[in-house]
């Protein structure tokens, strides 16, 4: 196997591990949005700490979406690498 066919298939196996993590990442911010929601109506009628675990909750929820964005952008890097790569390997297949 070429060297191009071994970095093709490294990036594709790096490329689903992201993409498991952005699936992973994504059902856990679905969680903390339902946790977030029930936490400001909370601290809408309750007191001090109700609000502060609000607060703690909108972090959670900000940093997952941070975290969800930082995947995509990483997937579509790679996946542009890896486009790159199958126009190069197919560029230097011989005619049959």
């Amino acid at each position: 196997m070429r060297r191009l066919e071994r970095k093709l298939f490294a990036l594709s196996d790096e490329i689903a591990g992201l993409q498991e993590t952005l699936r992973q990442v994504t059902a856990e911010l679905q969680v903390l949005e339902h946790l977030q929601d029930d936490a400001i109506r909370d601290a809408a009628i309750g007191g001090p700490i109700d609000r502060e675990d609000a607060r703690e909750t909108t972090r959670d929820v900000e940093r997952f979406r941070r975290l969800a964005d930082d995947l995509r952008i990483r997937i579509a890097r790679l996946e542009a690498n890896r486009t790159d790569l199958l126009t190069r390997l197919d560029s230097k297949k011989p005619d049959i």
